[in-house]
């Protein structure tokens, strides 16, 4: 039997025993009421956790509009900018995603781990052979 890890994500358990319906919002980062009414949407329907793209500072206000609305765990997707993955943990995201690769030098990835770390925030990361490429070819 395979040995699993428990997880907290907002008000889930990931232990392996249960499979949570997830989606990802679609609508524009700078549209917070539709964010916000689509979130509301995913979970009446169904949804169990939500993510959602965190491109720039502006789309870090989402995180409290949505957690005020919805009851399910809220996942930060981040990209390029290990200072968007700080904030959404100030903001109170339940969960961060980030590729180490395109998040920029080892110290960045590191304060992110650090702030999810201090703040019991679970990280999941995404990982391809070419954003990692650079850490592969410096050791």
């Amino acid at each position: 039997m395979r040995s699993v890890r428990t997880v907290k994500v907002g008000n889930r358990t990931l232990d392996g025993k249960k499979i949570y319906i997830q989606s990802m919002l679609n609508i524009p980062a700078s549209d917070i009421e539709g964010s916000v009414c689509q979130a509301a949407e995913l979970e009446k329907a169904g949804c169990e956790i939500i993510r959602a793209a965190i491109p720039d500072m502006a789309a870090v206000k989402l995180i409290p509009a949505i957690k005020n609305v919805v009851k399910i765990p809220l996942v930060a997707d981040i990209h390029f900018d290990y200072k968007l993955a700080l904030e959404s943990v100030a903001a109170g995201i339940d969960k961060i995603r980030i590729n180490p690769g395109n998040i920029g030098d080892f110290d960045k990835v590191k304060a992110v781990a650090k702030a999810c770390a201090d703040n019991n925030i679970p990280i999941r990361i995404g990982v391809n052979t070419g954003s990692l490429e650079k850490y592969i070819l410096a050791k």
